[in-house]
């Protein structure tokens, strides 16, 4: 057995370093000659008996997976979807419908794909222009709009409009840039902005066979003319009505997109008529701490991955139905309002806040700091976890006081945290 991880990035890493622990040899490939540092910083070329590189023929890196003795390839990351799919559909291995694999990476596409099963999507429309963008938006009707490009991935390029001048300049933005794996951006999607609670569902598929291993409820902020800042998120227990509903909706999407073999990170609004798709992604969900979750409700998404992988009757026998979390759980995302250079004497007062169970910087000391405004631009996030919901939100508040005091930058000398109850 040899698993090969294309782009084993963010979340992609944990998934190779819990292989490597399980004794399963891991080799990795890039899907393009260069990846956004925010990705690249993650890599651990430890957990690898070998790296691939990037090889732009795939014929001619399919047969160097084959004479490796390649059993599985799977993405590690978004941008690697669609190199691994195909690795896998050319190698004769399980992975998702090929006939669907558009649908998987092209948001407009996704959106149509579901809504023809029958599934709740927002009314979209993909603009090669700013002024049909516009246009579109003038006559829609709709109160308020999302611009986005069409294939990326956290946040890059998300802007919130409410007038058809706004749209027009949130378009004109992402077609004269690039996603953050360094594609041009030729189009952009324009779709309504939903109303509701969002959440997202992170779940492993084998052979057809879903199964949930994390929900998580979003907080996010959202600031005049700009796209939404993560804040935190809030895990959701298996047996609520929320979580059940979900669920059933999600698993009608992933049928839908053709998922069969994979991971996936699917966003959804609950609104006031049910759920309706954001977006997924057909691979690993992005800023979380394996480890972390596991203590608390004794999955992941990672840890599921790798029973997939590896331990097929571990995913069999695991109920998704009965996932309990213990305690007040919350990640948190650093937002930093100055530019300047990071302060490493910033993850060290946040780490000793009395609830920080895990703190994951994003940044190095000395790296240039912009304020925040999308996921690539955080410094990185924390978890916090106490027995009660009280402790933890008295932890969140400061750490916020904190940030707009300078926290990141080291702009003005942080008092040590509260050791009270």
């Amino acid at each position: 057995m040899t698993i090969a991880i294309v782009d084993g990035y963010s979340t992609g890493a944990a998934l190779a370093a819990r292989l490597h622990h399980l004794g399963v040899p891991c080799v990795h490939i890039q899907s393009q000659p260069d990846n956004h540092d925010f990705l690249r910083r993650t890599y651990n070329p430890a957990h690898y008996i070998r790296d691939f590189g990037f090889v732009p023929d795939l014929g001619t890196l399919a047969e160097r997976l084959r004479r490796e003795g390649t059993t599985r390839v799977v993405a590690g990351t978004e941008s690697g979807v669609t190199t691994a799919e195909a690795l896998s559909h050319a190698l004769g291995l399980p992975t998702n419908v090929p006939e669907q694999s558009s649908a998987r990476r092209d948001k407009n596409l996704m959106a149509a794909t579901v809504r023809a099963a029958g599934l709740a999507t927002p009314r979209t429309h993909l603009a090669a222009s700013p002024a049909t963008a516009a246009q579109w938006f003038a006559t829609s009707g709709l109160p308020e709009a999302v611009v986005k490009p069409l294939a990326s991935a956290g946040s890059d390029g998300v802007r919130f409009c409410r007038t058809p001048a706004d749209v027009h300049d949130a378009t004109r933005t992402v077609l004269d840039s690039r996603n953050i794996f360094g594609q041009p951006n030729t189009t952009a999607l324009v779709q309504e902005r939903l109303v509701g609670t969002e959440y997202y569902i992170n779940t492993v598929t084998l052979n057809g066979r879903h199964k949930v291993a994390e929900i998580w409820r979003y907080t996010k902020q959202v600031r005049p003319g700009a796209g939404p800042v993560y804040d935190y998120e809030e895990p959701v227990p298996a047996n609520t009505p929320e979580a059940r509903l979900l669920r059933a909706y999600t698993f009608a999407v992933l049928d839908a997109l053709g998922i069969r073999n994979s991971p996936a990170h699917t966003e959804v609004m609950l609104t006031a008529t049910g759920p309706v798709l954001i977006e997924t992604g057909a691979r690993l969900g992005g800023a979380t701490s394996p480890t972390v979750v596991e203590q608390h409700c004794g999955m992941s998404q990672t840890a599921l991955a790798a029973a997939a992988l590896a331990a097929p009757k571990a995913f069999d026998d695991f109920d998704d139905r009965h996932l309990t979390w213990t305690g007040a759980l919350r990640n948190v995302e650093f937002i930093n309002h100055r530019a300047g250079r990071a302060d490493r004497a910033a993850m060290i007062r946040a780490a000793a806040l009395p609830s920080a169970v895990e703190v994951c910087p994003a940044v190095d000391h000395g790296d240039p700091l912009r304020p925040t405004a999308d996921l690539l631009s955080t410094p990185g996030y924390l978890y916090l976890a106490a027995e009660t919901e009280e402790r933890v939100e008295r932890d969140y508040l400061t750490l916020r006081q904190w940030e707009r005091d300078g926290l990141h930058t080291g702009g003005l000398a942080i008092p040590a945290a509260s050791t009270g109850p």
